[in-house]
């Protein structure tokens, strides 16, 4: 670089020369590091609230920020030397991009949006095949309305900005459809396009425009640039080209269907996100002969502001060389490999490939592995795969995907992974280093790691798409339980519980339901298994659900159901006790007042008007007092009713009421040893045999494990022990004492006595 700006023979480009080498050197000393006082200080922090905030952009990064500041100081030279100066920063930065990415002979126009570059071509073709449009504007078109194609798997909202950039009506845009027997299902339909481009020449429509893509945004697939080049020149349409595998056109080795990108009439290019270089702008290289046509467009301009926009990146190029532009593609397109390789060797993984090309972009989903398919599930190109008959297999495997891309970015957040939704593969996770790894510093380790963490979640992702299914089966047999489906939720499932007041029709909340399930979460959570659980809303309606979460073992879905209904009955059934309990009390209260009001009626007609005078009543009670019962009232709140205390009186005991309901359980109880877990299927894949268990323990838990299975005998034969078959067992023997002991008592001897302090 310093070798360049030494020949620059121009003062003012010398005089700013040597302001950069200053700087230059301020950058390098601000990269030290120093210690301080024990704790370590980076210069290139910055104080105030955006300390830790800024990302590490690196030296580059620095020189790419640097020339907005010089920008700003070159604007304040006289007009002369600002005229020089921007023409030359234009022109080298110019030559230099065309050099790199092989397109001779090309223009340049700098931008900060990237659509903002495909707007000027577009109006650069309509004045180059509208020659009056300048006098009559826009009547020129409505004779001969211009068409310009995208293909449907161009980058969303790309053909609604044109038209409202442009002023065109919406049917000026024509979406052609991609390949759907041969070839990639993300390449541009090339006989289909042919076929349109021949309808609208016949109803009187110009084929103005055709954007292809080097790289579509979703997969990264390249259409057939050479044969859509040959169709333009057919119809004299103009070719313009944009996509993230034009970056590979600076290696050595260049797939033939990118190369074919150079002999187009225009393309877009993002070298910031390539290199990793921030606030740098986007590059639109074109080739036209007319210079006045390419100012009307906007592509040209006289302003030395608008040619000062190609400042941040000749400074960037300059000190990058050309080894380090090639050498940053060119790391990147290695790891897209090196991901791309490790794939294939992994089970229940699909790759979308280009077929026979290297992309440098990966995409990938989890994907069941069907019933007699090989072990190793081997990359299949897109146009080969087939989406599943099954709509809700799909939607099971498109949650499972989103869980494993949202896992993979917390593991390794320097992959930079994506994901994203297709309309044919469905959610898929994208791998795209050339935009990423230059600004995250993704190596190759990231990359193994990435791996690494793919083959740890398989577990997890297949035991759970195969528990689902049946999950759904039982729910939907056991009384009492909903089956919610969810395409959204990565679980084994999600289930409601419909209590008696639960209004099926209502999409509302229900508190009632929320409370139960609430209960349910906390009682299913104190079990401490290996399941996640949570309630949340229902998909479709505002009713609380619970949602099991993923399983990384074989569980037992029968007992799972099972808990959860009879845990759910139970907190139904409690709540509702709770929930009448005021109301039994109050009509007892009442009931109660009532009883009392008729006994003191029935006292006052036993002992008489003249009783109640206060001394004659005295007199008549001592000298032939009453004999009155102790009557009184016990509310029994098991039972909920009113109970006379006579009992209490005269047996000196209290009445034991109406035996409480069992608590509700599972028709299916368990055995389960220490350290086992719940729902877990079979004890030999528990926690609770070790490495280190003997083979006698195993037997032994296989003997009570067999014996526990076995159906209880109803004949006192099964029940008799080994030995002699005359020969009564301990517990008949003491049972016929108890009996001949009792028999010896006279009947009318009580053998217990009931305390009086009962009462």
């Amino acid at each position: 670089m310093d070798a360049s700006l030494e020949k620059i023979a121009d003062p003012t480009l010398a005089e700013m020369g040597k302001n950069l080498k200053e700087a230059m050197k301020m950058l390098e000393d601000g990269q030290r590091t120093e210690e301080e006082n024990g704790k370590k200080l980076v210069s290139g922090d910055i104080p105030g609230p955006l300390q830790g905030r800024i990302q590490n952009i690196g030296e580059q990064g620095h020189m790419a920020l640097l020339g907005h500041s010089l920008g700003a100081y070159i604007s304040t030279l006289d007009k002369e030397k600002l005229r020089k100066l921007t023409t030359r920063i234009l022109s080298d930065t110019t030559l230099w991009l065309c050099r790199i990415f092989r397109y001779e002979n090309g223009c340049a126009y700098f931008h900060e949006e990237e659509r903002e570059g495909l707007t000027k071509i577009c109006r650069l073709a309509i004045h180059s095949r509208y020659e009056d449009f300048v006098v009559d504007g826009f009547n020129v078109l409505y004779n001969k309305k211009p068409v310009i194609y995208l293909s449907a798997a161009a980058r969303p909202g790309l053909g609604q900005y044109l038209c409202n950039q442009l002023g065109l009506p919406f049917p000026c845009l024509c979406r052609v459809p991609c390949n759907t027997v041969f070839g990639s299902q993300h390449q541009m339909d090339v006989a289909f396009l042919e076929k349109l481009i021949k309808d609208d020449t016949e109803r009187g429509k110009l084929p103005l425009l055709l954007v292809a893509n080097a790289g579509t945004s979703a997969v990264g697939h390249t259409d057939k640039i050479g044969r859509l080049k040959e169709l333009c020149e057919q119809y004299g349409m103009w070719l313009h080209v944009e996509g993230v595998n034009l970056a590979t056109l600076a290696l050595g080795y260049v797939s033939s269907s990118v190369l074919a990108a150079t002999k187009c009439d225009s393309m877009t290019m993002t070298p910031g996100p390539w290199l990793g270089l921030p606030a740098v702008p986007a590059v639109t290289l074109y080739k036209h002969d007319d210079p006045a046509l390419t100012l009307v467009a906007g592509l040209t301009s006289n302003k030395p502001a608008d040619k000062l926009r190609a400042l941040p990146l000749w400074l960037s190029l300059q000190y990058l060389g050309l080894d380090g532009i090639v050498e940053r593609i060119k790391h990147a397109c290695q790891l897209s490999q090196r991901l791309q390789e490790s794939l294939k060797k992994v089970n229940h993984i699909k790759i979308l490939v280009e077929e026979e090309l290297s992309s440098p972009v990966v995409v990938f989903r989890f994907s069941q592995e069907l019933p007699g398919s090989d072990a190793v599930v081997k990359a299949v190109p897109a146009a080969n795969m087939v989406p599943s008959p099954s709509g809700r297999e799909r939607h099971a495997c498109d949650a499972l995907n989103r869980w494993l891309g949202e896992q993979l970015k917390q593991l390794v957040p320097a992959s930079g992974l994506t994901v994203m939704d297709l309309e044919v593969e469905g959610t898929c996770v994208r791998f795209s280093p050339l935009m990423t790894a230059a600004a995250l510093g993704t190596r190759g380790e990231d990359v193994d790691q990435l791996v690494a963490g793919i083959q740890s979640k398989l577990p997890v992702l297949s035991c759970t798409l195969q528990l689902r299914g049946e999950f759904k089966q039982e729910v939907e047999g056991t009384a009492g339980l909903l089956y919610v489906d969810d395409p959204n939720w990565p679980g084994i499932g999600v289930v409601r519980y419909e209590h008696a007041n639960d209004d099926k029709s209502s999409l509302k909340s229900d508190p009632e339901g929320k409370e139960i399930h609430t209960g349910l979460l906390k009682k299913l959570n104190e079990l401490e298994s290996d399941l996640t659980f949570k309630i949340g809303p229902e998909y479709k309606s505002m009713k609380s659900c619970l949602y099991v979460g993923m399983a990384s073992d074989d569980i037992d879905i029968a007992e799972l159901v099972e808990t959860i209904a009879a845990t759910a009955r139970e907190i139904e059934e409690n709540s509702r006790l709770l929930e009448n309990m005021t109301e039994v009390v109050r009509k007892g209260i009442q009931e109660a007042q009532v009883e009392l009001q008729k006994a003191n009626e029935e006292r006052l007609l036993e002992e008489g008007v003249l009783r109640q005078i206060p001394v004659v009543g005295s007199v008549l009670n001592w000298f032939s007092p009453v004999q009155a019962l102790q009557k009184g009232r016990t509310f029994n709140l098991t039972a909920g009713s009113l109970e006379s205390t006579e009992p209490i009186y005269v047996y000196k005991a209290q009445s034991t009421g109406v035996t409480p309901p069992p608590t509700p359980s599972g028709t299916r109880t368990k055995q389960r040893f220490t350290g086992q877990k719940p729902f877990k299927r079979s004890l030999r894949g528990s926690d609770a045999l070790s490495e280190t268990s003997s083979v006698s323990h195993i037997e032994d838990l296989e003997k009570v494990e067999r014996l526990s299975s076995e159906p209880e005998p109803n004949t006192p034969e099964a029940s008799t022990p080994k030995g002699h078959p005359g020969t009564p067992s301990p517990q008949k023997a003491n049972q016929t004492e108890n009996l001949q002991k009792g028999a010896q008592c006279p009947d009318d001897q009580p053998q217990v006595e009931e305390p009086e302090n009962l009462r």
